[in-house]
C-alpha cells in the first residue's frame, strides 16, 4: 500500500518536473546564438542551418518511431503543415543564421524581441485577434525590459551590420506569421508528430540551399570543436529544446510556459561574463522587473490569443 506521504512526494514531484523543463528549455535556446557564433566562423551559413535542420528530423523521426504517439494528418491539413514549415523552419532558420553571420549577438537577441509584436499584428490582420491597450503595454513592458537588459546604445546597428539586422527583423515577421496561421495544428495533433513533419518539409527546402556550403564543410578540415559545436547545435537548442517544450505544454498551462519564456534573455546575459567574458551589473535585476511586469500584464486571464501561441512556441524567441 502507498502511503500518503509518498503520494504527497511523487506529486510534488510531478508538479515540479514542468517547472525545471522550462528552466532547462531557455538555458538551451539562449546559448544557441553563442554557440551558433562559433560555428559560423568555420560553416557557411546555409550549410550551418541545412546540418541543423537535417539532423534535428532525423532525430526526431527517430523519437517518433521508438516514443511518439503517431497521428494521422488530415489530407485538408497539409497545405497549412507545409506552410508551417517553410515559415517556422526553414525561412525562419535560413534568415536567422545568415542575418546572425552578419550582426552581432547583442543585435539578433535585441532585434528578436519583435516576434511577439508581429504575432499580434498578423493575428489582428487575419481577424483572429483584437488590440487592446492593455497588450500593447504588456508587450511594450517585457520588450523593454529586455531592450534594456541588453543596452541599444552597445548595440552595433553600422552599415556593416544593416542587411545582416534586416535579415533578423525579416525572420522575426515569419515566425510571427507562422505562429498566427498555425495555431490550431498543435491542439488537433501531436506536438511531436506536427514538430517531425515541420522539420522533414523543411530539410527539403534548407539541404539543397546549404548544398553548396555542405561541399565546402566536407572538403575542408574542421577542428573537433567546430563540430561538437554543430552536434550541440542540433542536439541541444533544436531537439533536447523542442521535446522538453512539447512535453511540458501537456503539464502547465499556456500561461506559465509565457512567464519563462522572458527568462531567455536574462539566461543569455547570465551566461555572458562565462561565456563571453563579459561583466555583471545591476541591469540584469532592472530589467527582470519590467520583464516579469510585462509577462503579468499580458498573461492575465483575458489575454491576447496571439500571445497565447507565442507562450505555447518559446522556440520562437530562441530560434
Amino acid at each position: 500500500m502507498i502511503q500518503p506521504a509518498n503520494v504527497t512526494t511523487r506529486l510534488r514531484q510531478s508538479s515540479f518536473a514542468p517547472h525545471i523543463a522550462l528552466i532547462l528549455v531557455q538555458i538551451m535556446f539562449a546559448t544557441w546564438p553563442i554557440v551558433g557564433k562559433i560555428a559560423l566562423r568555420s560553416i557557411p551559413s546555409t550549410a550551418l542551418v541545412a546540418l541543423r535542420v537535417a539532423g534535428a528530423s532525423l532525430a526526431f523521426i527517430a523519437l517518433q518511431q521508438f516514443g511518439g504517439r503517431r497521428c494521422r494528418i488530415k489530407r485538408s491539413d497539409w497545405p497549412l503543415l507545409v506552410l508551417s514549415g517553410l515559415l517556422g523552419v526553414a525561412f525562419n532558420q535560413l534568415l536567422f543564421v545568415k542575418g546572425l553571420s552578419l550582426t552581432t549577438v547583442i543585435d539578433a537577441t535585441l532585434l528578436g524581441t519583435t516576434i511577439p509584436v508581429f504575432t499580434l499584428l498578423i493575428s489582428i490582420l487575419l481577424g483572429q485577434d483584437r488590440g487592446t491597450l492593455r497588450r500593447a503595454l504588456g508587450i511594450l513592458l517585457a520588450a523593454g525590459g529586455v531592450i534594456y537588459l541588453i543596452d541599444p546604445l552597445r548595440a552595433d546597428f553600422s552599415h556593416a551590420t544593416w542587411a545582416g539586422n534586416l535579415l533578423i527583423v525579416a525572420n522575426s515577421f515569419s515566425y510571427g506569421a507562422y505562429i498566427a496561421l498555425s495555431k490550431d495544428l498543435m491542439t488537433r495533433y501531436s506536438a511531436l508528430t506536427i514538430i517531425t513533419w515541420m522539420f522533414i518539409v523543411a530539410s527539403v527546402v534548407t539541404v539543397p540551399a546549404g548544398s553548396a556550403g555542405l561541399a565546402h564543410v566536407y572538403s575542408t578540415h574542421l577542428s573537433v570543436s567546430i563540430w561538437l559545436s554543430v552536434l550541440y547545435i542540433i542536439f541541444v537548442p533544436t531537439v533536447g529544446a523542442y521535446y522538453l517544450n512539447a512535453w511540458a505544454l501537456a503539464r502547465v498551462p499556456p500561461s506559465t510556459v509565457a512567464v519563462y519564456i522572458y527568462l531567455q534573455p536574462l539566461v543569455a546575459f547570465a551566461l555572458a561574463p562565462l561565456l563571453l567574458g563579459e561583466t555583471w551589473s545591476v541591469r540584469t535585476l532592472v530589467a527582470a522587473v519590467f520583464i516579469f511586469a510585462g509577462v503579468t500584464v499580458v498573461t492575465r486571464r483575458s489575454r491576447s490569443r496571439a500571445i497565447k501561441e507565442v507562450s505555447e512556441h518559446p522556440e520562437a524567441l530562441g530560434h
